[in-house]
């Protein structure tokens, strides 16, 4: 995917060729006038499983998305890391970012591949220093949700299923191996339509 700052105008159009570049080995995209090799490489993805502790059950944040990709979906509080942040950093940031909340970040859940789209995502567990939260940016919505209230059927991506499953199996662990994606992504519950996408079209499924 490629961005262009659309607060200044360009003499000229983007033209990119796929060729193998001098001293390369990767087919790559090209800029046609000038020579530019755009580099397209895995993307870091920090997310958090933050926790509010209550008297009757732990509460989970979600947050409603507000943009697209699955906009409209639930999902945990994630995004592209930055420069100059650990991934336990970039995660606690997304969760300021998109839900204005204050996380401390714990043990790592899981690292997840998701090869077709080029990500590699990684989730914490944390726990929320308060539960003022509320809708940043890019969420429509922020709650604060008990096991029983995820909303299964609605969850933006794959990933945000198997890391709230991993934080359950390990909410009560100290120390454990973090866990890896699935076999098959494909094959979570509640995206079988996954698998249709994977079968018949080559443009990348959302992860």
């Amino acid at each position: 995917m490629r961005f262009r700052d659309k607060t200044r105008a360009y003499e000229q159009d983007m033209s990119f060729s796929k060729i193998v570049p001098h001293d390369d080995s990767f087919e790559r995209d090209v800029c046609d006038t000038c020579g530019l090799i755009n580099y397209i490489n895995p993307k870091l993805i920090a997310g958090v499983v933050a926790v509010w502790a209550e008297g009757d059950g732990d509460k989970i944040l979600m947050c409603k998305r507000a943009i697209e990709p699955r906009k409209g979906y639930w999902t945990l509080p994630a995004g592209f890391m930055e420069q100059g942040e650990t991934v336990a950093q970039g995660a606690a940031r997304e969760a300021r970012e998109e839900a204005n909340a204050d996380v401390e970040t714990d043990a790592l859940i899981g690292v997840y591949n998701v090869e077709r789209i080029a990500q590699v995502q990684m989730f914490y567990r944390g726990r929320l220093r308060s539960a003022d939260v509320s809708p940043g940016p890019e969420s429509e919505a922020v709650a604060l949700l008990s096991w029983d209230e995820i909303p299964w059927d609605a969850l933006a991506f794959p990933a945000v299923y198997h890391a709230l499953q991993h934080y359950r199996a390990t909410r009560d662990e100290e120390h454990f191996a973090p866990f890896t994606e699935p076999e098959n992504w494909a094959d979570t519950p509640g995206f079988e339509a996954l698998r249709a996408r994977y079968e018949s079209s080559d443009k990348p499924a959302d992860g």
